[in-house]
C-alpha cells in the first residue's frame, strides 16, 4: 500500500487563506498599486454622497455612458446611468433580453459615518462660535475631537439658488475642530467609559472667534461669521434649515506603511466597494446579460429613505429599462426579472485586528491582505437582521472565482454575541434575488480614518469583474 503524502492531502482537503502579495506576480502587484492610485483620487473627491455621485458620473461619461433621460430606446450594448436626487445612482450595460435573462447586480452604499450639522447649528459661547452637530451612523464619539475637519454639502438659499460648499480640503482653506479637555483637568472625564467620555451634545465644532466692531451687538462673533458666510455664499442663518452640511475628516487618502501596501482614508466603508464595482462594470467584456451597478444612500442608518436600498426607485428604474428596451412593463414582469437575477451586496467587513482578538472569531474573520471577503450571512447574534445566501448560489460564485484565480476568503463580523451588523443584502433578498455579501476587510471601521489593503481592493475589483462576466 503506497505511503500517503499528507502534505498534498492537507492542501487538497483543508481550507487555507492565502496572502495575496505572496500569490501575485510582479505584473499583478503593479496593477494593484496602479488601481489604488485611481481609488485614492476618487476618495479625495468623493467624501459625501453627492460628490460620489458626481465622480461616478464623470468616470462613466468618459467610458461612453449616457443619462437614461437622454435615451429614447435601449439596445444590447448600450451604456446608461440614472440619477435619483443626486444621492443615488445606477450604472448599467444593457444585455440581449432583460425580461428573459434577468441581470447581474452589484450594489454598494456611498454614505458613511460622519457629523451632520443640526438644523439650527450656529451659536456663540464664551468668545467662540460653534456649529452644533448630530452624528450620522455608528461612530465612537471620542474619536472626533481634536482632529481637523472639513465642511461639505449643499445649501438651498431662500431664493432657490443651490450653493455647493467644500471648505477645509485645500491647503489654503481653514479647517474646523472639536475641542477636548486637557489631561490636567480631565480627571473625572477619564473615569467615564469610552462611550460616556464624549457626549453627542459635546460634538460642537469651533468655527471662529473675531467679533464685529460694534458693542451694541449682543452676539458679535456669531454675526461676524454670518457676515463672512453671507459675503462668500449669500447665506443667512435661516438658510441652514434647507441645507445638508457634513463635517468630515480633512485628510487625504494616504499610503500607509513603509511598503505602501495599505491605504488610510476617510470613507472606505463603503466607497471602496462602490469604486471597485463601477470599474468592474466598465471593464466587463460580457455583452450577453444586462449588468447593473447601484450606489445607494442611507445604509449607515438602516437604509431608510427615498435614496436607500429600500426605495422603490430600484423597481422604477428597472421598469424604465424594460420599457425603453421594448419589453412589457407591469408589476408581475418587474418582479419576475428580479427573481431571475443574481446580486452581490458589495460591502466591507471587519478585518481581524490582533490587538482586539477577544471580539473576533479567528477561524471565520476576514484578514487584511488575504483577498476579497465573502460573507454567507451578516446580522447579529441569532442571525437577526440578515439574509443568508443559499449553498447553491455560493457554490456558483466559488466556481467562478476559483476558475478566474481570484484570491478570496470567508468573512464574518465578530463573535456571535459580541455584536454584528446588517447590510443592504437583506433588502435585495426581499425582492427575491439571489444575493451574498462580498467586499473588502477594513481596520478602524467607522473611524475618521479607516485602513484597507491595496491587495484586497484589487481582488475585489477582479472578483466583481468575474461576477459580471461569468454569472
Amino acid at each position: 500500500m503506497p505511503k500517503t503524502n499528507y502534505k498534498k492531502l492537507e492542501e487538497k482537503l483543508t481550507y487555507q487563506r492565502k496572502n495575496v502579495w505572496e500569490e501575485m506576480g510582479d505584473k499583478d502587484k503593479k496593477a494593484a498599486m496602479e488601481f489604488n492610485e485611481g481609488y485614492k483620487d476618487f476618495l479625495n473627491n468623493a467624501k459625501v454622497e453627492r460628490e460620489a455621485v458626481k465622480q461616478g458620473i464623470a468616470i462613466a461619461q468618459r467610458a461612453g455612458f449616457k443619462n437614461i433621460t437622454e435615451v429614447k430606446t435601449l439596445k444590447t450594448g448600450d451604456k446608461i446611468y440614472a440619477i435619483n436626487r443626486d444621492q443615488n445612482i445606477l450604472f448599467g450595460v444593457i444585455g440581449k433580453d432583460l425580461a428573459k435573462d434577468g441581470f447581474s447586480l452589484l450594489m454598494s452604499h456611498i454614505d458613511n459615518p460622519r457629523l451632520d450639522l443640526k438644523v439650527n447649528p450656529l451659536y456663540e459661547d464664551s468668545g467662540l462660535v460653534y456649529f452644533k452637530t448630530h452624528y450620522y451612523g455608528g461612530i465612537k464619539k471620542y474619536q472626533w475631537p481634536t482632529i481637523p475637519l472639513a465642511l461639505h454639502g449643499v445649501v438651498m438659499l431662500a431664493n432657490g439658488k443651490k450653493i455647493e460648499i467644500t471648505i477645509g480640503e485645500k491647503e489654503e482653506d481653514p479647517i474646523f475642530m472639536i475641542t477636548d479637555l486637557l489631561p490636567h483637568l480631565g480627571k473625572d472625564q477619564l473615569k467615564k467609559t469610552l462611550e460616556e467620555g464624549v457626549t453627542a451634545e459635546e460634538l460642537n465644532i469651533v468655527i471662529g472667534s473675531i467679533p464685529v466692531a460694534d458693542k451694541k451687538i449682543k452676539e458679535k462673533i456669531k454675526l461676524a461669521i454670518l457676515e463672512i458666510l453671507n459675503k462668500e455664499y449669500g447665506l443667512t442663518e435661516g438658510d441652514f434649515v434647507s441645507s445638508e452640511l457634513h463635517a468630515v475628516t480633512a485628510s487625504k487618502a494616504r499610503d500607509l506603511g513603509f511598503d505602501r501596501s495599505l491605504v488610510a482614508a476617510f470613507g472606505h466603508d463603503d466607497r471602496v466597494c462602490a469604486y471597485s464595482s463601477l470599474l468592474a462594470l466598465l471593464d466587463s467584456k460580457n455583452k450577453e446579460r444586462t449588468q447593473l451597478c447601484f450606489w445607494v444612500d442611507r445604509e449607515e442608518i438602516g437604509s431608510e429613505g427615498n435614496t436607500s436600498a429600500q426605495s422603490i426607485w430600484i423597481e422604477n428604474i428597472i421598469a424604465e429599462i424594460l420599457e425603453k428596451s421594448g419589453q412589457p412593463v407591469d408589476f408581475k414582469n418587474i418582479y419576475q426579472v428580479l427573481e431571475k437575477s443574481q446580486a452581490i451586496s458589495a460591502d466591507v467587513t471587519a478585518a481581524y485586528d490582533p490587538d482586539y482578538k477577544e471580539v473576533h472569531d479567528a477561524r471565520n474573520a476576514a484578514y487584511i491582505g488575504c483577498g476579497v471577503a465573502l460573507e454567507k450571512y451578516t446580522g447579529h447574534r441569532g442571525k437577526y437582521n440578515s439574509s443568508e445566501a443559499s449553498p447553491e448560489y455560493v457554490q456558483k460564485l466559488r466556481a467562478i472565482f476559483d476558475a478566474q484565480k481570484i484570491i478570496w476568503q470567508t468573512g464574518g463580523l465578530g463573535k456571535v454575541d459580541f455584536g454584528g451588523g446588517g447590510t443592504i443584502a437583506m433588502y435585495l433578498a426581499k425582492r427575491n434575488l439571489d444575493v451574498v455579501d462580498m467586499g473588502v476587510g477594513v481596520l478602524n471601521m467607522h473611524a475618521p480614518m479607516e485602513i484597507v489593503s491595496k491587495a484586497d481592493v484589487y481582488q475585489s475589483y477582479r472578483a466583481y469583474q468575474a461576477f459580471f462576466e461569468k454569472m
